[in-house]
């Protein structure tokens, strides 16, 4: 089985969401906006203008590689709209989806 699985990183305001939606409709798969699995505190924190901290986006990074590793092991394409703009970010959502970070394959 082979997957391809996309994700679209950048700034807040930088097209992400627009480009991901592209990107799923032309793949003809799902398209995921990485923001709906933040938790309620992190939206309370983001809503308050309250800069989220490493340990904030742990379990929110945790649920985006979830869905990227189970779709990519099913064999699915999948687009993710996400900021992950730390290269430690990237390389934890690529983490035992292909063996390479992200940066690898840039």
């Amino acid at each position: 089985m082979s997957a391809t699985i996309v994700v679209v990183m950048g700034v807040a305001g930088a097209g992400k969401t627009t480009v991901g939606q592209v990107v799923a409709s032309e793949l003809g798969c799902e398209f995921l906006h990485g923001d709906v699995l933040h938790p309620a505190a992190n939206i309370r924190k983001m809503t308050e203008g309250i800069p989220l901290t490493d340990a904030d986006r742990a379990p929110w990074l945790a649920g985006i590689h979830t869905r990227v590793a189970d779709t990519f092991h099913n064999g699915r394409n999948l687009a993710v709209a996400c900021s992950a703009l730390k290269q430690r970010y990237r390389d934890s959502l690529a983490d035992e989806v292909t063996g390479l970070g992200l940066s690898e394959r840039q």
